[in-house]
């Protein structure tokens, strides 16, 4: 296993407020959890509070009225706060790529039964079916999951906004809505893919790695303001988050991030059901399965950069889906330069005047 240097003692000297970073319990926030377990963010100096939430709805709105001062979100939400899309305009920023793809599509148990294996089947039991419109969902407008979704759909001929219906659920609803027959298939990141192949309620019928190589998938997002006042602290939160990510990404540890992933206590789903996306192989359904190699990237291929290609991707998924149309692209390039950047100046922090401490062998550290 990769050994992490040890922690320093003196780090947190005068360190009280904790930061504020909510995160969607997703195989991809492994990073903050990862952080937290090796005392990473202790070690940085910086005193983490981690807020598990039920949605990106909820995460876009403490973000915005200042109840977060970070959080794990899909990288989406860096153009559409900005852009003020979802709501009131604000001013967030995206230093940091917490990972590449991570999500797949996956379809119910029925559409299976009924003949479905890719999307042109579909389209043809689509044709047949007059007298059901079949649904679909994923997590948000504005996330990759909607654009992969659409993507595959319209590769099988398949016309997003009359022959099927997009709806947006929270991730922690996707396999129960599935299991009702509320939902005919969805995209979302791991677990809840690999949750419904092993409750045979469906199976995964593509993956975000097959079908937008390369593309950006959650992001650490804060505000001007907040790096603006605390950038000695932001500095040391993507400090940690580094080592955590390179730590996530080494293969001989993935085992060692499952454990620490199951014993968080924010999933539900056993050992054997994390594992398929992390370690691996990837149970398909129907004995099918794959590698997982390039399934979860969180370090590799400068992942932890948000650079002008992965920015470019995400606009370019705003146009082609109708969340911005084609006049609004120089405006929008704009605000996605000013916050999809690794460029940020952070602040130094002013020196603390410091006196010997007391010993106490009462004493405890501030656990991040």
């Amino acid at each position: 296993m990769q050994q992490i240097s040890t922690v320093s003692k003196t780090t947190l000297a005068g360190v009280v407020k904790p930061v504020r970073i909510g995160f969607i319990p997703l195989i991809d926030c492994a990073p903050l959890l990862v952080a937290r377990k090796l005392d990473l963010f202790r070690k940085h100096g910086v005193h983490v509070e981690l807020s598990c939430e039920v949605g990106w709805a909820t995460i876009r709105e403490k973000l915005l009225y200042g109840q977060l001062d970070a959080v794990h979100a899909i990288a989406g939400l860096a153009l559409a706060m900005r852009l003020g899309i979802s709501g009131p305009p604000c001013r967030v920023v995206a230093p940091f790529v917490f990972n590449l793809h991570g999500n797949a599509i996956t379809l119910s148990r029925d559409l299976w039964n009924r003949g479905v294996r890719d999307a042109a089947s579909l389209k043809k039991l689509i044709r047949s079916a007059f007298s059901r419109r079949f649904t679909f969902a994923m997590v948000s407008r504005y996330s990759s999951h909607n654009f992969l979704l659409r993507q595959w759909l319209q590769a099988g001929g398949i016309d997003v906004e009359k022959d099927v219906r997009i709806v947006a659920l929270p991730p922690t609803q996707m396999a129960s809505s599935l299991a009702a027959g509320l939902i005919d298939g969805y995209c979302v990141g791991e677990p809840w893919n690999s949750y419904a192949v092993d409750q045979g309620i469906g199976w995964i019928a593509a993956t975000s790695e097959q079908l937008a190589p390369g593309h950006p998938e959650k992001v650490l997002l804060t505000t001007e303001r907040f790096v603006s006042a605390h950038g000695a602290e932001s500095q040391a939160i993507i400090n940690a988050l580094k080592e955590a990510c390179e730590f996530c990404d080494a293969k001989e540890n993935r085992p060692e991030v499952v454990r620490i992933l199951a014993d968080s206590g924010y999933f539900s789903g056993s050992e054997k059901i994390l594992k398929r996306s992390l370690v691996g192989p990837l149970d398909l359904g129907f004995d099918k399965s794959v590698a997982v190699t390039d399934f979860h990237i969180f370090h590799r291929r400068d992942a932890n950069l948000p650079v002008s290609e992965r920015g470019r991707w995400l606009l370019d998924q705003f146009i082609a889906h109708g969340l911005l149309i084609s006049s609004q692209y120089t405006d929008a390039a704009t605000a996605l330069r000013e916050a999809w950047t690794a460029e940020l100046q952070f602040p130094k922090a002013k020196a603390a005047v410091r006196t010997p401490p007391k010993i106490n062998k009462r004493s405890k550290l501030i656990q991040a």
